[in-house]
């Protein structure tokens, strides 16, 4: 292959082969978690939120699923995911609600709103979405039952 159509390697090597990437990584890991650091105490009170609020959803969908099987409908089963960081928003925490195609998402962010989207279908755009302050725990609560019967709804529909 001629010189002139090589390339030159993004890695330089020193005397550790990799290390000049691996100390160029481990600098960019400390300035990005510098950065991010102070956003830790409004994270921690995002993931506080949501874990709450999943464990109130957890709870209606218990009842749900034990009241839904009683009446004949068993195969009426709704998962939900653990809390864990937003797949869009690394300052916000979140967990999914899914049966089959249709999704929820309960978010809690840093920032100190809760979001509720969709219901929805997987692969489809997601919403509607309805936001609130944390601090407005009688209003997340009334939304969130309102948006679970959604959710619910329309996951039983064919």
């Amino acid at each position: 292959m001629p010189a002139s159509s090589r390339r030159s390697s993004p890695v330089r090597e020193g005397s550790h082969g990799e290390a000049p990437l691996a100390e160029r990584f481990a600098a960019l890991g400390r300035a990005i978690g510098e950065r991010e650091a102070e956003h830790a105490d409004g994270l921690e009170r995002a993931r506080a939120c949501a874990e709450s609020l999943r464990t109130d959803v957890a709870a209606a969908l218990a009842s749900f699923h034990r009241e839904a099987a009683a009446a004949g409908a068993p195969h009426l089963q709704v998962e939900i995911s653990p809390v864990r960081v937003d797949d869009k928003h690394v300052r916000s925490m979140e967990f999914e609600l899914s049966r089959g195609r249709h999704r929820a998402i309960v978010t809690a962010k840093s920032r100190g709103d809760v979001t509720l989207v969709g219901p929805f279908r997987a692969g489809k755009t997601e919403g509607p979405c309805k936001s609130f302050p944390i601090d407005a725990q009688d209003e997340v609560s009334g939304a969130l039952a309102s948006f679970l019967e959604d959710f619910l709804e329309e996951a039983a529909t064919p």
